[in-house]
Parts: C-alpha cells; structure tokens; sequence
C-alpha cells in the first residue's frame, strides 16, 4: 500500500510517501519556519533522495502541503504522476481527547470528534485538521486515517492521569492528563528493546522525546503508565517556546499585573517562553547552545534550566518504575546532539546512568540506533533515531486493509 504520511506542526509540515509492503520509503518532504517569509520546503525522492528547496514564504501547513501534491505529481522524480495512486493518507493527530484512544479511519463523525480536540493542542490540531480538510477536497476517495499522539498513553492508570480538582470539572470537561509523543514513546521503546535483545513487555524503559517540544514518558512492559505533558502538550518540560509546568499562580497574576487577556497570556505560555523566553535569542536549542559558546550567560541559563529540568523528569520515573531497564534519547534534540546528552547524564551516573563519552560523541553515528552507556552501566542508555512516518504509515495500512 502507498501510504502518504502527514504530520503537520504549527509551524513545519514532514512527511514522507511510504510503500508499507516493502517498509521503503520513496519521498521525503520537511517545511520549516512555515507562515514566515524565511519559510521554506524540501523534497527529496528514493534512491538519491537530492533535495530540492522551495521557497514557501507566507503560506499556511495546508498551503504546503498542497504545494508538496503538486510537486509530487509533476516531479520526473517522482514515483506518482496522479493524485489517485496514492493508497491512503495517515494523519498524525497530538491530541484526541478521550474521544480517541486509538487510530480511526476518519469520517464524518471522527472529524466532528477531531474538532473538538483542538482545544487540547491550540498549536498543532488546528493545522492538522486544515491538512485533513484539504486533502479530502482534493483526494475524496482517497481513505483518510488519523494517529493520535495520545492512544499510547490511555493506559495511564487514574493516580497518574488524573488532577487534584474538583471532580465536577473532570466530569464535565474531561479535564485530566492525556499525554503527547505517544506515537514516538511507542516506535523508541520498541527499538530500545530490540537493541537490548530483550522483549518489550520484559522492560522497564524511560523513554526521552527532546525536540522543540518534549516529554518523557515511564514505559512498562511495553506501556504507558506516566508522562510529563498532560491536559495540552504545556504541561511538563521547559521546550523550545513552551514554558511546561510552572506554578498555576504565575498566569493569574501576570494577567492581573499586566492586563492581558486569555488568548495574550495562552500565547505567551506556548510560543514566547521556554528557550525562547530566557535566553531571548531562539527557541531553537542550537542557536542556543552557539549563543551559551559565545559567553552569551542567557542562553547559558537556558540550557542549565533545561537540562535540570530533564534530569528531574528522568529522576521522577525511576522512583515511580517497578525496575529501569534503560534511558532512551530520541527526536531532534535527543538524538543529535552529544553536547546535551553528556550534560543531562553527567547529573544521573549516581543512579546507574553511565555515559561513554566516546560512544556519545562518535562521529556519523547519527542516523543510527545504538547504546551510548558503558558496559557494566547498569542501565543502559540507548539512541533512537525518530521515525514516527513509519509507524503512522503501519496503523494505516492496517486499518484501511479491514475496509
């Protein structure tokens, strides 16, 4: 089946066209700073996978993808030439509420189900959801399948998901903790257990999504039983423009002090805060780990608050986990940047957690998963390269094949 894999972020779109028979990959998109004039889109197609840049300036996610359709179509590259070869589209969902609590194959009823959920994840359901509608206007019968980031964390049992509220508010609103990255936890675990030779359900994982936005997430046997991002993906990490968990009280009294509205106070917890907000540079981890190089004490404070911050998390979960088998590091962050991983483990050696430096920091080892913890470490720390497209394309093969 050629399933065309759509994950939509507030500002970038990734995707790729997956031949799910085969497990091949065929092309490859990624779109950053979208809705910006320094918005741009590559796309790349098998075997050579040599990009091409196109300028996307002022346009929306949807608004690329359509451009990515059309370069898809007349592209010599390409392995389509008409809309109507592709099989299937998978749509990668951040929340679906208690709505959803595994994938769907989208139809009328699920959409009006998805528009309740944007609430829950204001930065990327709303775009996703514009992805869905404008692909079923311009493929509408191509079947459309939703992953939600959320369904691996519905095993969280009632201690971990649920706030210390009064329960009028969970029985009306479904206020609780749902997660986020679940379709990430899901795909690392299972590659940290085939590294460890070991069957998941044996384990005990920690397993560490870092990118621009981040959680981790207590893994066992092959489960979810508790993750730092909660009723929206703001709770829990300080990330690159989100605050995570701070105390309640702040909002308010800014609010108060400064005379800003719900929607002023919301933005400025999602999009001005985290990396962003203290080093005033980027929120974008490198930009601030070159601005921490060059002296500059902000960004070197950034970092120093977002590293305790992970290590507590980690902390958190090794207490709350009947055994620890192993840390897992992956997404853009996790995965690619030595600097950060030494800093985060250097903090947690006293709780088994030994890095090999060497290993760390081998060179062209990115792209690869691996161990990076010494031998007799007696948890191991392992590197998982993110493939979310893969897994989203595997959920919708599966359920488009029982229609």
């Amino acid at each position: 089946m050629l399933v065309l894999v759509v994950n939509a972020g507030s500002s970038s779109l990734k995707s790729q066209l997956i031949e799910t028979d085969g497990k091949l990959t065929v092309m490859k998109c990624i779109a950053e700073k979208v809705g910006t004039d320094q918005a741009f889109m590559n796309v790349s197609f098998a075997p050579e996978f040599q990009k091409t840049r196109y300028n996307v300036a002022g346009k929306t996610v949807e608004q690329c993808l359509a451009k990515l359709l059309e370069v898809m179509v007349e592209d010599i590259e390409s392995p389509i030439s008409n809309l109507n070869q592709i099989d299937a589209v998978g749509n990668r969902i951040v929340a679906g509420g208690e709505y959803f609590t595994r994938s769907v194959v989208i139809d009328a009823q699920a959409r009006e189900n998805l528009a309740k959920c944007e609430e829950l994840a204001p930065l990327h359901n709303p775009p996703a959801d514009a992805c869905i509608d404008m692909l079923r206007e311009m493929l509408p019968e191509t079947p459309q399948v939703a992953v939600f980031d959320t369904a691996f964390h519905a095993t969280m049992p009632p201690k971990a998901y649920m706030y210390p509220l009064p329960m009028e508010y969970y029985e009306k609103y479904h206020i609780r903790r749902y997660g986020a990255h679940g379709t990430s936890h899901r795909y690392a675990a299972q590659q940290a257990a085939n590294l460890l030779g070991r069957p998941l359900r044996d384990l005990g994982l920690i397993t560490c999504h870092l990118g621009n936005g981040g959680s981790i997430t207590a893994v066992n046997h092959g489960k979810s039983i508790d993750t730092t991002m909660g009723f929206t993906p703001l709770e829990g990490l300080m990330m690159g423009t989100r605050s995570g968990s701070i105390d309640p009280a702040i909002i308010t009294y800014i609010m108060r002090r400064e005379g800003k509205s719900f929607d002023e106070m919301d933005a400025i917890l999602n999009r001005e805060s985290g990396i962003l907000g203290v080093s005033g540079k980027s929120g974008d981890m490198r930009d601030a780990l070159a601005a921490a190089a060059g002296g500059d004490e902000r960004a070197k404070l950034a970092i120093e608050m977002y590293v305790y911050r992970v290590q507590k998390a980690i902390g958190s979960y090794y207490a709350a986990m009947t055994r620890t088998d192993a840390v897992v590091m992956t997404a853009g962050i996790g995965e690619n940047s030595a600097e950060l991983r030494e800093l985060i483990f250097d903090g947690l050696a006293h709780m088994g957690m030994i890095l090999d430096k060497e290993r760390n920091q081998v060179e062209g080892a990115i792209g690869m998963n691996r161990i990076i913890s010494i031998d007799d470490s007696p948890i191991k720390i392992c590197v998982v390269t993110a493939d979310e497209e893969i897994r989203i394309a595997r959920e919708t093969d599966n359920l488009v094949s029982q229609l």
